[in-house]
C-alpha cells in the first residue's frame, strides 16, 4: 500500500525544508505550498490524505484556507492539523470551528509532529464494523463518512468524526479523557498532550450536534458518555 501523502504549507521555507525532511524519511509523500492560494489549488490538484497548514499565512492566513477547503466537495473530508504559535485556549478554538481537526503548536517536535499524523490517518483508514446507525435523530454512515441530525447533513472534521464514532463503540461505558485522548489521539503519554484538548473538541461536537447534543453526557469526575437509549 502507498504512504499517505501530505501536503505541508507554511511561509517559512526553512520549516518546510525540515518537515519534508523528516516526512520524507519516515516515508511519506510529500507537497509543498507556501502561501494560501497555492495551498487551495495543491489541495484540489493533488488530493492530499492529509493537510498541514501554518496559521500565519501572508494575504490568506491558514484559517481561510482551512474554511475554504471544508466548503469544498473535492477537500471537505481532507484531515487538516494547523501549525501555530498561538496557545491560548480561544485560538484552539477557533481553529477547531473553522474545522481543523488538530493542532500543533510551535516550536514542535516531529516525533510528536508524526505521532499525530499517524493517528489521525489510522483512524480514517480503520475499517467499520457497523456501516450505518441511527440514535434518536443522529443519523451516521460509518462507511461514508455522513451525519445527519432530523434530516439534515452535518459537517463534522476527521477528527470529530473519529471522537463520535469512539464514545458510540463504547456502547454507553463511560470513557476517561485520557482514554479518548488514546483511542481517538493514539497519543503516547509520553507526548503529554493536555486533556483539555478532549474538551474542546467535545464541545464543537456537541455545538455540530445541534438537536441531540444531549446525549453526549458528561460524568462528573470520570470523563464522557454517548446515551444510547435513554
Amino acid at each position: 500500500m502507498a504512504k499517505a501523502k501530505i501536503l505541508i504549507v507554511d511561509d517559512e521555507k526553512s520549516i518546510v525544508a525540515a518537515v519534508k525532511y523528516n516526512l520524507d524519511k519516515e516515508g511519506f509523500r510529500t507537497v509543498v505550498a507556501y502561501d494560501g492560494a497555492r495551498a487551495l489549488e495543491m489541495a484540489r490538484r493533488e488530493l492530499p490524505d492529509l493537510v498541514l497548514l501554518d496559521w500565519m499565512l501572508p494575504e490568506m492566513d491558514g484559517l481561510e484556507v482551512c474554511r475554504t477547503l471544508r466548503r469544498d466537495e473535492k477537500t471537505r473530508h481532507i484531515p487538516i492539523i494547523l501549525l501555530t504559535v498561538k496557545s491560548q485556549e480561544l485560538d484552539k478554538v477557533v481553529g477547531l470551528e473553522m474545522g481543523a481537526d488538530d493542532y500543533v503548536t510551535k516550536p514542535f517536535s516531529f516525533r510528536e509532529l508524526i505521532a499525530r499524523i499517524k493517528a489521525i490517518l489510522r483512524r480514517i483508514q480503520a475499517p467499520d464494523s457497523q456501516e450505518v446507525v441511527q440514535i434518536d435523530r443522529l443519523r451516521v454512515d460509518w462507511a461514508k463518512h455522513t451525519v445527519s441530525v432530523a434530516g439534515k447533513p452535518v459537517e463534522l472534521t476527521a477528527k470529530e468524526f473519529s471522537l463520535l464514532k469512539t464514545l458510540w463503540e463504547a456502547r454507553g461505558r463511560v470513557l476517561t479523557r485520557e482514554m479518548l485522548l488514546d483511542k481517538v489521539w493514539g497519543y503516547e503519554q509520553a507526548l503529554e498532550i493536555e486533556t483539555r484538548t478532549v474538551d474542546l473538541h467535545i464541545s464543537q461536537l456537541r455545538k455540530k450536534l445541534a438537536g441531540v447534543s444531549q446525549r453526549i453526557l458528561t460524568v462528573k469526575n470520570a470523563g464522557y458518555r454517548l446515551a444510547l437509549d435513554e
